[in-house]
């Protein structure tokens, strides 16, 4: 299975109880994989990685996002562990841990919903508490 989607991102960041939420809508491509889906589409403006592209490869209890272009990333959420990922932006690299709260994968071949909840650390000091919307529907 290899098909056009329509692929809405809500993030939350907070920090120090301010929050700040980033809503991003695009198209992209859904394929099926052993165990999982793959999504594939293009950053935009809003997300400041314009002209950086990403996969998403979802699997039951985790997801791993990799972006390449001007900023080049790989982060992996996996439910009940800690990982410690290269993260690239257009200015430097740096090295974050993301512990994993919650994932709930709700996605199937029609489509649906991917629930993330995760904080970051920098150097094992506390970066944010994030929260991760993703609603998939196929488009032409």
């Amino acid at each position: 299975m290899n098909k056009n989607v329509c692929i809405t991102i809500k993030s939350t960041q907070t920090v120090d109880n301010s929050k700040d939420t980033t809503e991003l809508f695009t198209f992209g491509r859904m394929e099926s994989t052993d165990g999982g889906f793959k999504l594939y589409y293009d950053e935009s403006e809003a997300t400041g990685f314009e002209g950086s592209s990403v996969t998403l490869d979802v699997m039951q209890d985790s997801v791993t996002m990799m972006r390449s272009g001007k900023a080049m990333s790989t982060l992996i959420i996996e439910r009940g562990k800690k990982h410690h990922c290269h993260y690239g932006t257009e200015f430097g690299e740096f090295m974050i841990g993301i512990s994993t709260d919650e994932i709930k994968n709700g996605l199937s071949e029609s489509g649906g919903d991917i629930y993330l909840k995760y904080t970051l650390d920098i150097n094992s000091s506390f970066m944010s508490e994030n929260e991760m919307f993703i609603n998939v529907k196929e488009c032409n």
